[in-house]
């Protein structure tokens, strides 16, 4: 017997949430989106040990860029009713970011060297833009960007201390390094909960989940870039 296709978001978004959580939703619906990015070249190659440490710094710098964008308005959007929910001071990563910066470049000079990629200023500017105007929006970054850096993240940073030599959760791998969540697999149930008690109804859930799409996309556009500039 024939395996069933996917259900479409739009299936998925009709079937009562009881029985399919939101958090459900979305990942299967971008599941494809999702695969694309993680089996880029640049990652493949990065993960696989074929490119120095300079591509790791590379991809570092385009992650800051991201993220200020992503945690500029965090303050503001803490009393929404949608995306309020999801900020949450212990997954805040720009400081993070600036420290591995700091020690990738040695020395704060990179802030005045170094440029986002054309992808990246894409993103970021995606970014900025749902955070000033669609708080459900914001949360689509925020999703895919987080339960990201606390899931396949770690593997990343693995392999930045066996290639590379970093110090185990040190200096140039703090951005994996969550000091504040304690239970990193209950914070990510906790955060799936927010998901699926998120304040949007179900026409707004589906543009949320297409959104999710965009920022895998996104994303994945940020890797090509990368492995161009990184050959």
């Amino acid at each position: 017997m024939p395996c069933p296709a996917p259900a479409s978001p739009e299936a998925l978004l009709t079937t009562p949430l009881a029985v399919t959580p939101f958090s459900a939703q979305i990942r299967e619906a971008s599941h494809e989106a999702h695969t694309e990015a993680e089996n880029s070249s640049f990652m493949s190659d990065m993960l696989g040990g074929k490119l120095g440490v300079a591509a790791y710094r590379r991809y570092t710098e385009q992650l800051w860029f991201v993220y200020r964008a992503l945690e500029a308005r965090s303050a503001d959007l803490a009393a929404d009713p949608v995306a309020g929910p999801f900020i949450r001071p212990e997954l805040s990563r720009t400081a993070t970011l600036e420290a591995d910066l700091d020690h990738l470049h040695e020395g704060p000079g990179w802030r005045t060297v170094i440029t986002p990629l054309p992808a990246t200023e894409t993103y970021a500017a995606r970014v900025t833009e749902v955070a000033a105007t669609w708080p459900a929006g914001y949360v689509a970054h925020h999703y895919t960007r987080y339960l990201g850096d606390l899931s396949g993240g770690q593997i990343i940073r693995g392999t930045a201390e066996k290639t590379w030599g970093f110090t185990r959760k040190g200096p140039g791998v703090h951005f994996y390094v969550f000091d504040a969540i304690g239970n990193p697999a209950a914070f990510k149930r906790e955060y799936r909960q927010s998901l699926d008690d998120i304040a949007a109804d179900g026409q707004e859930r589906l543009r949320i989940v297409e959104e999710c799409k965009r920022a895998f996309a996104l994303n994945s556009a940020v890797f090509q870039d990368l492995a161009t500039a990184c050959r």
